[in-house]
């Protein structure tokens, strides 16, 4: 049989499988290995298995992973970032709509020691979206606000989506930081633009708090220093060339239990929790990033990356109309599809056509992050709105939360439109 029939049978059996809720690893193996044995036989289906897991498991860049997951769930249980929120809101608070500022303020400070927009999400809403009610905002922009300043949290370093999308694309994780920083701080500014402008638009959605005495401002920046070490440890030294990504997640881990215990913040128990919190999340990381890499070596053998290259070059697309379409691709996956998984099941095809095209690939890097986590606040499936629901007991429900993320979607859009136009402008930047 055609081995490029095969793999474009392949492509199809696995967007199927997925359609119909099959687990995105079980359809990357499953599919991978029966394609394989198809198009070449037992013996190249069984030499490819029995080596492409393990390579990938073997990555040393992949040790960052558990690494940054456990500081950040360290961080969480010890309630090392319980702070920001209450910070933000003494300095900010008294802003038009200072509690939703205050909210992706906290949110983006959150974001800089897990690198999970879910995480980001549960943590904010449990803390902020009360608060906000009790100061008689309106419940759609409260809870719209929290979930979409969830998304920073795969823009701001440790984004474990730009680590993943390092090791695929073999490119510098550190330039992917750096990238994913300066368009994690610019979707903080915009979303808080956008709030400050409802809120002077309409300000019975988004009253005006009152601004509490300095000594309690200052107070309440006390409560933040364990996070601001961390950034300033992990972050900086990474960035000043001292630590590779994987010295830096380990260096991470280890300031977060020190902090955490000298803090007594931190119980056995809780680091017991924290432990298998980590297994569990990167048991999910590594099954699906591993089927990617299966995956990508059966279409890659089948012919269909390059049969795919000689269609859209046949097309004669520019730079612009290719950025355009993936960025289309991207936003419907995104309804759908958990970001990681959409991201790995992509990448195979999506980077050599960009790498023909002359796009930087640390730049697309940075725009698929931004754009799978549009699909997080997108419905049918949108992760962190089922997430806001959940953790305010379901008081504001799905439909409400989908509406305040509208503003945000459209923000996110101006964001996305302006990345692709200013592009010449920031590859530069980024190396």
């Amino acid at each position: 049989m055609d081995p490029l029939l095969i793999g474009t049978g392949g492509i199809a059996l696995v967007l199927f499988l997925i359609a119909i809720r099959v687990p995105i690893a079980v359809a990357l193996f499953s599919v991978s290995f029966g394609g394989l044995w198809l198009a070449f036989g037992s013996r190249m289906a069984f030499g490819i298995f029995s080596t492409v897991p393990y390579g990938f498991a073997a990555s040393w860049t992949l040790s960052s992973v558990p690494l940054f997951l456990f500081m950040g769930f360290v961080a969480y249980h010890a309630g090392l970032t319980s702070g920001l929120f209450a910070a933000a809101r003494a300095w900010l608070g008294a802003l038009p709509g200072g509690l939703a500022v205050a909210s992706i303020f906290g949110a983006s400070g959150f974001a800089a020691v897990t690198g999970s927009s879910i995480a980001c999400a549960a943590a904010m809403g449990r803390i902020a979206i009360p608060e906000m009610l009790k100061s008689n905002y309106d419940p759609r922009i409260a809870s719209g606000s929290v979930a979409a300043a969830g998304t920073i949290g795969a823009l701001i370093p440790p984004s474990i989506i730009l680590i993943l999308f390092g090791i695929q694309a073999q490119v510098s994780i550190i330039s992917l930081f750096f990238g994913g920083l300066l368009i994690g701080l610019a979707t903080l500014v915009i979303y808080s633009l956008l709030v400050i402008g409802i809120a002077l638009v309409r300000p019975g959605m988004l009253p005006r708090g009152s601004i509490p005495p300095r000594a309690e401002r200052f107070a309440a920046l006390l409560e933040v220093w364990p996070v601001l070490a961390l950034i300033l440890g992990i972050f900086g030294g990474m960035f000043a060339g001292w630590f590779t990504t994987t010295e830096a997640g380990a260096v991470g881990a280890l300031l977060t239990v020190v902090i955490g215990f000298a803090r007594r913040a931190l119980t056995r128990k809780a680091l017991v929790s924290s432990a298998v919190d980590t297994l569990i999340g990167m048991a999910s990381l590594s099954l699906v990033a591993a089927g990617a890499n299966a995956f990508t070596r059966f279409i890659a053998l089948t012919g269909v990356t390059t049969a795919i290259g000689d269609w859209v070059a046949a097309m004669e697309l520019s730079q612009l109309a290719l950025l355009l379409m993936i960025s289309g691709i991207y936003l419907m996956l995104g309804m759908f599809l958990e970001p990681i998984g959409a991201m790995l099941l992509t990448l195979p095809i999506l980077l050599p056509l960009t790498a023909a095209a002359g796009v930087p690939t640390i730049w697309f890097g940075i725009l698929v992050a931004k754009l799978l986590e549009i699909g997080m606040i997108t419905p049918p499936v949108g992760l962190n709105v089922f997430v806001i629901n959940s953790v305010t007991g379901r008081s504001i429900s799905l439909e409400q939360i989908f509406r305040g993320t509208l503003w945000f979607l459209a923000a996110d859009a101006v964001i996305v439109l302006l990345m692709i136009a200013t592009r010449n402008v920031f590859i530069p930047l980024l190396g």
